[in-house]
């Protein structure tokens, strides 16, 4: 027994020294990347500014002492921030080292409204004078959409080019809950409030289909609008060529004029090299995206003393604190940060969400209200901003948000699962307990919900609903009648938001900062990101207790991990939601 303790003390020291060593090491390994990272970017002169948007597109880059390092892998995360970007076209454009950009695109994995800013803040680019060049292997509808803008696109002649129309698809549950034997009890107020379908129906009902179908056509109008006006056909010619399919490879995109030319790469090189001036293509100077971020970020001019908070809402909105969504107290706290500074001036509040937990939105929609009695409050709205991403922000004093944005979806609804069964029947798991009151045990999940119980959720459901119909009403200066009748639940395109008074203007996160300047009376000010960002060792510890079998799941499932994470959501919701029927994706 002796002689094992002491083996097992002897273990023990030598893990612990292991593992002490390790830290150190993985610090210094950090330190050298972050070493590497903080290189300064040199900007030659008659420099090309190549774009490839092939990594995720979030609404602001992380800030941070290390690289975008994932460090359960030890791999770098491709992540861009929406921020960065939208700051470097529009620094490029007064920079003369610039002489053009060069877009290289294939596959965007950002939805359109996010496509729109960055396509937007190009043709801001042209009025430079300066050149834009687009070539790929490939298009998608959406980086065409995006290559649109340029002066030129070119395409490989032997490239895919499918031109078919916009759609989306959406995953149901019920069978797969019948399956296992899991009952979904749903409370709803709206009669297009869809987030429950899923879980009820196989397929979509007719008030969802109706909907869907009015924003996505409203969406893909606006692409067409906008790419007929660059390339010089009308918007009938577009969609009628996508009813008939007749633009499906790189030929016949060619023939109906959607591109300049089938070449190849080098053919494309020889262009820019006219175009710089440049000996040889060689000598090209190209400087991708990521250097030419961080060459602006050396190059910083003063801070000035007045500013306006850029705070970002970005995530599923949730009650308590935190870091990885839209939390009540966190997105609180940062509204509130900015109202008591006397040195913010103003307050753009810039949203991609389709909202999450209703009392968590109302909490926050408070402290907007309060901001407003403060200083101008300007509400941007992203890729998304529904349900409680649109209930957050009511009170704003102005709503912007781009063509192809989201938005409304004012309803409510509530879920309480029955797993009864399926503990029973797939697990042989039964429960049983003792309660002092009939109804002690409200609410759970082992067992179904009571009549009464159905009815007291249901006159909170109505409660929340009415609540959210009364901000809207003051927020928009609407009767509460006229939100209901646009209400229900329905989701609408910022187009058709517009015109029924949900929305004020069309634009981006730096047309929502200029008119905020304008309100404020500001000529020169600095941004302030909120909320704040973690530091180094806060970031390092938050990606370490990441769950891993959610890196690997993700890892194994590519594209499809999405629908596991919807499966994964709908399981875990409690309380009642202000949330978007489902997860948009538009193709």
């Amino acid at each position: 027994m002796v002689k094992f303790l002491k083996y097992l003390l002897a273990s023990f020291i030598g893990c612990f020294i292991a593992l002490f060593l390790l830290f150190f090491i993985l610090i210094g390994m950090m330190g050298a990347l972050s070493s590497l990272a903080d290189q300064p970017v040199t900007v030659s002169s008659h420099s090309v500014l190549k774009i490839e948007l092939n990594t995720e597109i979030v609404e602001r880059t992380v800030e941070s002492t290390f690289p975008n390092i994932d460090y359960t892998t030890m791999h770098s995360k491709q992540v861009m921030g929406l921020n960065k970007i939208l700051a470097a076209i529009k620094r490029a454009k007064n920079d003369h080292r610039i002489s053009g950009i060069y877009l290289n695109l294939t596959t965007i994995p950002a939805g359109f409204a996010i496509v729109e800013e960055i396509r937007d803040a190009l043709a801001d680019f042209k009025e430079s004078g300066k050149f834009i060049l687009s070539y790929s292997d490939e298009y998608t509808q959406k980086s065409y959409y995006l290559a649109s803008i340029a002066d030129k696109v070119y395409i490989n002649s032997s490239g895919d080019f499918l031109w078919r129309g916009a759609g989306v698809q959406m995953p149901f549950f019920k069978n797969a809950l019948d399956k296992l034997d899991i009952e979904m009890q749903i409370i709803r107020h709206g009669k297009f409030k869809s987030a429950i379908e899923p879980l009820i129906f196989e397929e979509m009902s007719k008030e969802n289909r109706e909907q869907t179908l009015s924003y996505v056509g409203s969406i893909w109008n606006c692409v067409l609008d906008k790419i007929a006006e660059a390339r010089g056909v009308t918007a009938e010619q577009l969609n009628d060529w996508a009813d008939r399919l007749e633009i499906y490879d790189a030929r016949t995109a060619l023939k109906k004029g959607l591109v300049d030319g089938l070449v190849y790469y080098d053919t494309v090189l020889d262009e820019l090299q006219e175009q710089t001036g440049a000996k040889s293509t060689d000598d090209i100077n190209f400087i991708t995206l990521s250097k030419y971020i961080k060459a602006d970020k050396l190059s910083l001019k003063k801070e000035e003393k007045q500013k306006i908070a850029v705070i970002y809402a970005e995530g599923n909105i949730v009650m308590g604190d935190g870091t990885n969504e839209i939390t009540s107290e966190g997105l609180s706290k940062a509204i509130r940060q900015a109202r008591q500074d006397t040195a913010v001036k103003a307050i753009v509040l810039r949203i991609n969400s389709g909202g999450g937990s209703a009392l968590a939105s109302d909490i926050i929609s408070r402290e907007v209200s309060l901001a407003t009695e403060a200083k101008p409050v300007i509400a941007s709205f992203s890729e998304v901003a529904a349900s409680g991403g649109y209930y957050i922000a009511t009170q704003a004093d102005i709503i912007i948000a781009d063509h192809t944005t989201i938005t409304g979806s004012i309803g409510v609804f509530g879920v309480v699962p029955n797993f009864k069964n399926f503990m029973n029947k797939k697990l042989g798991l039964t429960f049983d307990g003792v309660n002092t009151n009939r109804f002690a045990d409200f609410q759970n999940t082992m067992r179904p919900l009571r009549a009464e119980e159905r009815d007291v959720l249901q006159r909170s459901v109505e409660d929340v609903y009415n609540t959210f119909l009364t901000c809207v009403s003051v927020g928009r200066n609407m009767p509460v009648e006229a939100v209901d009748e646009i209400g229900q639940g329905r989701v609408w395109s910022a187009v058709d938001a517009k015109r029924i008074g949900l929305v004020d203007e069309f634009g981006g996160v730096n047309d929502a900062i200029r008119i905020a300047a304008e309100k404020a009376g500001l000529d020169n000010y600095s941004i302030e990101e909120l909320p704040k960002q973690q530091g180094a060792l806060e970031a390092l510890l938050s990606s370490l207790s990441e769950e891993v079998h959610t890196r690997v799941i993700h890892a194994e499932l590519g594209d499809s991990y999405r629908y596991y994470r919807q499966m994964q959501n709908v399981l875990k919701m409690k309380g009642i939601q202000a949330l978007l029927p489902y997860e948009i994706e538009i193709y």
